[in-house]
């Protein structure tokens, strides 16, 4: 069992529909030296790719393909852009709390927009 390794790094899964911002979290993440364990940094651009990742695909689009449970992804965390089209950040997160999991995946919903409404939700 060689993943001794691929077990301390810290799985990040990282959701944003701009590539600029996306590649950004990527590179702060894969150059970060602070923490004892690196960041295992997965990009995607949309929340659906995010939940097909996540084995969620049971919502949004009902063609799944063969491969069902093979490409699912083990992250320990999620870090998420709020404004995305088709599913927001926050839409996202509801999806991924109604796993039933005893430990739920904490998810970080990042916003450049100032909206105190947005916030408190």
């Amino acid at each position: 069992m060689g993943g001794d390794m691929a077990a301390t790094a810290v799985r990040v899964l990282v959701v944003d529909d701009s590539p600029v911002d996306r590649k950004v979290v990527e590179l702060l993440l894969r150059n970060h030296k602070g923490g004892a364990a690196p960041f295992h940094v997965t990009t995607v651009d949309s929340g659906k790719k995010a939940m097909e990742l996540l084995g969620l695909k049971g919502q949004g689009t009902p063609n799944s393909s063969a491969s069902d449970d093979v490409n699912e992804l083990t992250v320990d965390i999620v870090l998420t852009d709020y404004c995305m089209p088709e599913m927001t950040g926050y839409d996202l997160l509801k999806a991924i709390k109604t796993l039933s999991s005893p430990n739920p995946i904490p998810v970080v919903v990042m916003s450049s927009e100032n909206e105190p409404q947005r916030i408190s939700r």
